[in-house]
C-alpha cells in the first residue's frame, strides 16, 4: 500500500524538494544524492542536512523495508549540518522494494520520546505511564512491516503528547540496470551519440566498449582487422526515475560490418548490449547541372528586291519594222 507521511506539527513544507522548516523550535532539513528516488544495488544512500538546537542526543534515523530495520544514532555537527549514509556494501544486498527514512529530532526536552526496545522489538512511547507504553511491535512475531511499520511510526511521534520532530524519505532498490537505447544503421565516417538510461547513481562510471562482431584474435604478424572503440561514460540526473549515460562515436575508421556495443559497470557489478550495423559510405551523387544554351537573337532585315523593267511589246513586229524602215530609205534615196 502508498505511504503518506503527514505532516508534524511544527514542520511546514515551504517548496518542492525536500526542504522543511520549523514553525517554532529546532529545524531539520535535509538534501539527497539523488534525485531519482531510485537506488541500484551496491550504490550509497546519502542524507545530509541541517538540524538546529544542538540535541546532545544527535539524531534518531530509522530505515523500514519488507524484513529490513536499521536504526541507527547520528550526531549533529557544531554547525548545525547532519550526514547519513548507507554505505554501498548495505545496499548490496537489500532486497528489491521500497524502503522508508524516518529522522527523528528530541526537540525541547532532548530525548527521544519515541524508542525502539531492541530486547521486545517493540516501538515505546516514553511519555505514556512510569515505564512507557508499546505502541506496535516493529519486528520479531507479529511485527508490521513496510508501510505499515512507517506509518505507524510516524503516527507514534506525531502524537501531542510527544514533542519530538521528524522528517521522511522514501527511496527504492533494484537490481543495477545499464540499458542502452536503439542505435540504428550509420555509414563509414560518420558521427554518432550512443546514450541509453540506468538506475546507478550520477557520478558513476559506465564502460563502454564497441567491437565488430567479425572480430577475432590473430598471431601479431596478422592484419586482424580490428575496428572499433572504448572509453568511459559518466551517469548524468535524468528524469522518471532513471539516470542517463551517453557516449560519442567517430566511424571515421570504422570498417563496414555488424558491431556490438557493451556497456559494464566499473564499481558496480552491471551489463548491457546491443547491435548495429555499420556500412559502406554511400559514394557522393553526382551533380548534374541543366546547361541552357545561349539565347540567339535573329534581327529582321529587309533586301531590297532590284525591280525588273520588261520594255512594253511594239504592236508591229520587229520583222515588218525593220523591213518598213528598209523601204522608207530606198524611197528617199531614189529621189
Amino acid at each position: 500500500m502508498p505511504l503518506s507521511f503527514p505532516v508534524p506539527r511544527t514542520l511546514q513544507i515551504l517548496c518542492i524538494g525536500i526542504l522543511i522548516s520549523a514553525l517554532a523550535g529546532p529545524v531539520i532539513a535535509y538534501e539527497l544524492t539523488t534525485d531519482t528516488g531510485t537506488i541500484a544495488n551496491g550504490d550509497p544512500v546519502t542524507l545530509r542536512g541541517i538540524a538546529t538546537g544542538h540535541p546532545r542526543e544527535g539524531l534518531q534515523v530509522w530505515v523500514i523495508g519488507k524484513n529490513y530495520l536499521d536504526i541507527s544514532t547520528i550526531p549533529v555537527n557544531n554547525d548545525n549540518s547532519f550526514e547519513f549514509e548507507l554505505k554501498p556494501s548495505e545496499t548490496l544486498n537489500l532486497a528489491s522494494g521500497q524502503y522508508f527514512v524516518v529522522v527523528q529530532h528530541p526537540m525541547m526536552n532532548g530525548e527521544f520520546d519515541i524508542y525502539y526496545d531492541a530486547a521486545s522489538g517493540k516501538v515505546i512511547n516514553r511519555q505514556m505511564g512510569a515505564d512507557g507504553n508499546t505502541i506496535y511491535t516493529m519486528s520479531g512475531a507479529g511485527s508490521l512491516q513496510g508501510p505499515a511499520s512507517a506509518n505507524a511510526l510516524v503516527s507514534a511521534i506525531s502524537s501531542q503528547n510527544v514533542d519530538d520532530t521528524f522528517t521522511t524519505y522514501t527511496f527504492f532498490i533494484s537490481p543495477p540496470s545499464a540499458l542502452i537505447y536503439p542505435i540504428g544503421d550509420h555509414a563509414v565516417g560518420d558521427r554518432f551519440t550512443i546514450s541509453g538510461s540506468t538506475n546507478l547513481a550520477a557520478g558513476d562510471q559506465l564502460m563502454v566498449e564497441i567491437t565488430s562482431s567479425s572480430f577475432q584474435p590473430t598471431r601479431k604478424t596478422a592484419d586482424g582487422g580490428f575496428s572499433g572503440s572504448a572509453g568511459t561514460a559518466t551517469v548524468v540526473p535524468g528524469q522518471g526515475g532513471n539516470n542517463r549515460w551517453s557516449f560519442d562515436v567517430d566511424a571515421s575508421e570504422f570498417k563496414p560490418d555488424e558491431y556490438i556495443v557493451t556497456v559494464k559497470g566499473i564499481t558496480v557489478d552491471v551489463t548491457g548490449s546491443t547491435v548495429f550495423m555499420i556500412r559502406e559510405q554511400s559514394p557522393a551523387p553526382l551533380i548534374t547541372q541543366e546547361i541552357t544554351p545561349f539565347a540567339t537573337t535573329v534581327i529582321a532585315t529587309t533586301i531590297p528586291v532590284p525591280l525588273t523593267t520588261t520594255p512594253a511589246k511594239s504592236p508591229v513586229p520587229a520583222g515588218l519594222a525593220i523591213l518598213g524602215l528598209a523601204v522608207a530609205v530606198m524611197r528617199k534615196v531614189r529621189r
